[in-house]
């Protein structure tokens, strides 16, 4: 019940709309600059997963040994133990600042109550590395309870934080793969007529509940992947074409038209492929066995 509460809470705050109009084209902006092997190294495209999620295990790890260690620390006296701690909020510390680079970069194409969500998981993770860093501070300046009681109150913020992050992949979807529910047909079936293909023009069909882009290749293969972009869920076959890249008109990741390969981000994880063949003058696609 508490831990739906924060959602609901955090949910109903409409002025991060604002907040998050003003910020999120700077974000953009900044990504952008960094160029887009940058950006793909910002999104996860190198690993095949989204980075942020990885990332997040770093400062988790190290805030829950510290809050360990104090425990055990202020329970036995020693030194060496309260030592352990302030090295693993160090830790927790350093790894929340590169989680918040990668979380903002995974924020930018974000929209609606998603959206929302997202900047209050990132307002309370910035309240808790504050915290968490002013008890660094403390602690090595021999205030070590006074740094106990801010790395406390720093994993609380950090705590809600996670559970917020939680529901946006699991329940709400975020960066999950968007194309793999389309499982498409076992058996090939025909979609359209072969004299419908015209060069390297992309064609949208829609077979057993999936949307496939049939297309050929600068070489005349005859290719077929989700048309459904797994970073959002944006139409390929509306997007523009580049050899045998294939854009996706709503944020510009870029996958090999035959293969379904990630060429560039923001997306991570390839477009489902399906084998394409002609038979009595018709085209017909089938979920290829991967």
């Amino acid at each position: 019940m508490t831990r739906d509460m924060v959602g609901r809470v955090v949910a109903s705050q409409t002025w991060l709309d604002s907040v998050s109009d003003r910020v999120q084209p700077i974000v953009r902006k900044t990504v952008a600059k960094v160029g887009r092997r940058g950006a793909d190294a910002l999104d996860g495209v190198w690993i095949g997963t989204p980075l942020h999620p990885v990332l997040t295990d770093v400062p988790v790890g190290g805030l829950t040994a510290a809050v360990t260690l104090d425990v055990i620390g202020s329970a036995t006296g020693s030194r060496t133990i309260d030592r352990q701690a302030d090295g693993a909020l160090a830790v927790a510390v350093a790894g929340s600042v590169a989680a918040a680079v990668t979380g903002l970069s995974d924020w930018r194409y974000l929209r609606g109550e998603n959206r929302r969500l997202a900047a209050g998981h990132g307002l309370l993770n910035v309240l808790g590395l504050a915290c968490n860093a002013i008890s660094v501070g403390l602690r090595f300046s021999g205030r070590r309870r006074a740094g106990r009681v801010a790395s406390g109150l720093g994993t609380t913020f950090a705590g809600a934080a996670a559970h917020l992050g939680g529901e946006l992949s699991y329940e709400k979807g975020v960066r999950v793969d968007a194309a793999r529910s389309e499982t498409g047909p076992t058996q090939f079936e025909p979609v359209l007529a072969e004299s419908q293909l015209d060069g390297t023009a992309m064609h949208r069909v829609s077979v057993d509940g999936a949307a496939v882009l049939v297309t050929r290749s600068t070489s005349g293969d005859l290719c077929a992947i989700s048309s459904t972009c797994s970073h959002f869920g944006g139409p390929l076959a509306d997007g523009e074409r580049e050899g045998d890249i294939v854009i996706c008109p709503w944020h510009g990741s870029r996958f090999d038209v035959c293969t379904g390969k990630v060429r560039g981000g923001p997306a991570v994880f390839a477009q489902p492929r399906f084998e394409a063949r002609v038979r009595d003058g018709q085209v017909e696609v089938r979920r290829a066995d991967e």
